[in-house]
């Protein structure tokens, strides 16, 4: 077998883009992202296709795993096809040694089909940060339902979360970066090793020890431009949990204390990640490891007027991607417009390997070959039936439907990128609106969206 590199998944949880120092974030503290941005190559372009339920992570992370797009997944991404083949699977079949922790929200068996070890692992969407409870690696794959935990993301009812032990005291962010450091340390295989390292921060509850709260005032912390009081229309998602985090209206020192505690979860996540590749290079395997740094979804705190990430504004969609290590050009920014789905052949790329037939993402190799390499032209988002959008390189429309009615915004990115001035109705805006019509029409029948309740009250 050649030799091939090594791959370090470093997959975060509600980390937006515009949440790391070193890409245009002065208010934010984090040094150890900021170094993978100075040795590798950043994606400032890089989304999520939307979601297909409120826990938009959970069809995020199979997206990721699959390399399959949003409407390609045959589900809410709670359990995957055994025809579609994850990037773990696929790696072991190539001759990898697979390993992992941390978060896993698709289902024990595709966890099984993933990785051929692993430690300190979470199935769910959310919990405490200092009780998690966790599983051991089981080598079965069953994972069968021990102790009995309220699941997060059901109010009333209480379900069998599958796990061994509860952490009580360990932050997660350091239970699983420490479980990540145990086995760089203790690797000693002769094959590549493929190590996912998937974290439950920074989401809710944001919990975090108190150094790095006393990081961020929230009287220091300032407002962006499209801190709004309320959503100015019912986009329909507007009671959903992550919505009644915070009262109604919106008021600034609440999204400020947010805000606040927000950038502390995400600079003790990074405290964690140095951890990480500390071990990594002192293990001897930084040089030959490519290293990716992801967010599973964006996060609207306060934009809009909305909390969570159950829309397609670019606070809740646009998330970090930064790569690094063998293949990848090192201080450098790519603007190329990609997906979290595009990571997988990415990697077979970089690794030479082939492509599963069942991959829909496209490779980024030529992009960090050539900066103007554009293998997509546009990017397709979707929200359940309420939200579609689509997004070329100078404009965005989105468009709604709820309640048997349809709406529109267009954006102009370069001078708005706060998305705060919609051109849909100015009759300066007709051309690019009818463009953009025509591009989301493409979208859909490019990405088979059938969704008689959003086309059908869209009238197209």
């Amino acid at each position: 077998m050649p030799n091939r590199p090594n791959i370090l998944i470093l997959f975060t949880d509600d980390q937006r883009a515009g949440t790391i120092g070193a890409l245009g974030n002065p208010a934010i503290r984090t040094p150890h992202m900021d170094g993978l941005v100075r040795r590798g190559t950043a994606f400032t372009q890089a989304y999520i296709m939307g979601g297909s339920c409120p826990a938009v992570c959970m069809p995020s992370r199979a997206m990721l795993m699959t390399g399959r797009t949003l409407f390609g997944l045959k589900s809410q991404g709670q359990a995957i096809p055994q025809e579609h083949v994850l990037l773990g699977e696929h790696l072991q079949r190539q001759g990898y040694a697979t390993w992992g922790t941390g978060k896993w929200h698709n289902g024990p068996a595709s966890y099984a089909r993933s990785f051929g070890a692993g430690a300190e692992i979470f199935f769910g969407g959310m919990d405490d940060h200092w009780n998690v409870p966790a599983c051991d690696y089981d080598p079965s794959g069953r994972y069968e339902a021990r102790p009995m935990v309220r699941d997060a993301f059901r109010s009333n009812a209480v379900t069998q979360r599958r796990c061994d032990h509860i952490r009580p005291g360990v932050h997660s962010s350091e239970l699983f970066a420490g479980a990540a450091i145990g086995f760089l340390q203790d690797y000693q295989g002769d094959a590549p090793f493929f190590a996912y390292v998937s974290f439950m921060a920074p989401h809710d509850p944001r919990t975090m020890p108190r150094q790095y709260l006393e990081m961020y005032a929230p009287e220091d912390v300032v407002l962006p431009p499209n801190a709004f009081p309320a959503h100015p229309f019912d986009n329909g998602e507007l009671v959903v949990r992550d919505e009644l985090l915070a009262a109604r209206p919106r008021v600034p020192s609440e999204i400020r204390r947010h805000l606040a505690e927000y950038y502390a979860m995400i600079s003790h996540l990074d405290a964690q990640i140095g951890r990480i590749l500390t071990a990594l290079d002192e293990t001897g395997h930084a040089k030959d490891t490519i290293v990716i740094l992801a967010g599973d979804n964006g996060l609207a705190l306060g934009q809009h007027g909305l909390m969570g990430k159950q829309n397609l504004y670019d606070h809740s969609i646009h998330v970090p991607l930064l790569m690094a290590g063998p293949g990848v050009p090192a201080g450098e920014m790519r603007e190329t417009p990609c997906y979290l789905l595009d990571i997988y052949p990415t990697l077979c790329d970089l690794a030479g390997l082939a492509v599963p037939s069942t991959v829909q993402g496209k490779s980024l190799a030529s992009a960090l070959r050539d900066p103007s390499a554009r293998p997509r032209q546009a990017l397709f988002f979707a929200y359940r039936d309420y939200q579609r959008a689509v997004q070329t390189e100078t404009h965005k429309l989105i468009v709604y439907a709820v309640d048997g009615a349809s709406r529109e915004q267009v954006f102009e990115r370069a001078s708005d990128p706060w998305e705060l001035h919609n051109l849909a109705d100015l009759p300066s805006g007709a051309d690019t609106r009818a463009q953009l019509t025509t591009a989301l029409l493409q979208a859909r029948a490019e990405y088979k969206d059938h969704s008689p309740a959003f086309w059908g009250t869209y009238g197209v």
